[in-house]
Parts: structure tokens; C-alpha cells; sequence
């Protein structure tokens, strides 16, 4: 009980009272895992300790991402809109469905090589569609929409694109990105030949 009392202790100081009981939880859960559940041995309870302050100053950095995306959607809702670029329904009204779900890849952030996997196209069939698409963009006179915020949070990028590609090879994914608050995700074909509807 003491043990979990300096935890508890390191959690707080880290990540706040809100969530330290949260944080020791995961990490005791990532110590039974590891098989390192003993906490009277002092290796497993250093082993622990470290575990708790990474786990409770990510959730830290977590809280302070939300809050200040938070932040972000609340001034942007005051704001007056932005007259340059159109809005992401402007691109994709009357296009056809084929470009449709690529345009609608493309706002969301995907790259080729990810566009091509979620749609099981050839690099040919591809260039076609971003080449019809550009040309529609143009032929209706709009901008490129600049609501990409997801693009410019304060994310360690160049730490994230280090750690995606040796998790990528482990995992055996076919490509591998993050959400908005840098959590890594990974896409893998599915483990079972059979489709799953």
C-alpha cells in the first residue's frame, strides 16, 4: 500500500490529481504484462516508477493538446471565416463518387501511398483521379480549403516519422501514421483470408 502511495504520489506531481489514478492503473497493468507485478522487489518498483512518470507526462502533454485544440475551435468560432479557399463540401459537391472519396482522402490528410492502399488503386488509376480532380478544382475556380489545421499542432514530427517506420517493419503493417495528439496507428491486411461481411 505504501508502494502504491508513491506512485500515486509521482502520478500527481507529473499529471495532476485528476488523472493519477488513471495513469498508476495503466502502468500497472503494463508491469503485470511484463511479468514485473512483484513491488516489494526495488528493481520492479523503479521499473514502475519510471513507467508512471512517462505514462502520467503524456497524459499531461495530452491534456495540454486538447486544451489548446479546444482553444483553437473556440476562437475560430468567433472568428470571422476566412474568404480564401473553399470549404471542404464546395470541392466535393457534384464530383463523381470515384473522385468524391479520393477528394475526401486528400482533405483528410492522406498521402499517395496511403490513398492508393484504402482503395486498393494502382499508381496509374491514381495519378488519373488526383489529375481529374485538380482540373475540377480549377475548372470551378477554387482554392485549396485551408481548414488542415491537423497539420500545424505542435507535434514533434520528425520524433513520430523516426518511430513509425522500425514500428511499422515489427508490426507488419502496410503503412502507419498518428491521430492529432501524435498516438501512433498502424494498417495491416487482415490476419484471416475470409471477408468479414
Amino acid at each position: 500500500m505504501q508502494n502504491f502511495a508513491k506512485l500515486i504520489a509521482i502520478a500527481r506531481r507529473e499529471a495532476g490529481a485528476m488523472q493519477a489514478e488513471d495513469v498508476v492503473q495503466d502502468a500497472l497493468l503494463v508491469a503485470i504484462e511484463q511479468g514485473r507485478a512483484d513491488l516489494d522487489d526495488q528493481a520492479n518498483l523503479r521499473w514502475l516508477s519510471g513507467v508512471v512518470r512517462h505514462k502520467a507526462r503524456m497524459s499531461a502533454r495530452a491534456a495540454r493538446r486538447r486544451r489548446h485544440r479546444d482553444g483553437l475551435w473556440h476562437e475560430a468560432g468567433r472568428a470571422e471565416p476566412a474568404s480564401p479557399g473553399a470549404a471542404p463540401a464546395e470541392v466535393l459537391a457534384d464530383l463523381p463518387k470515384a473522385l468524391r472519396v479520393v477528394a475526401a482522402l486528400v482533405l483528410t490528410g492522406h498521402n499517395r501511398r496511403e490513398i492508393a492502399y484504402l482503395l486498393n488503386l494502382p499508381d496509374t488509376a491514381l495519378r488519373q483521379r488526383i489529375s481529374a480532380l485538380k482540373r475540377h478544382v480549377v475548372a470551378k475556380g477554387l482554392a485549396a480549403p485551408q481548414e488542415l489545421n491537423g497539420l500545424h499542432l505542435d507535434l514533434a514530427y520528425g520524433r513520430i516519422r523516426d518511430a513509425l517506420l522500425p514500428a511499422l517493419l515489427r508490426h507488419g503493417g502496410s503503412f502507419a501514421s498518428h491521430d492529432p495528439d501524435g498516438h501512433l496507428f498502424f494498417v495491416r491486411p487482415s490476419q484471416s483470408g475470409m471477408p468479414r461481411q
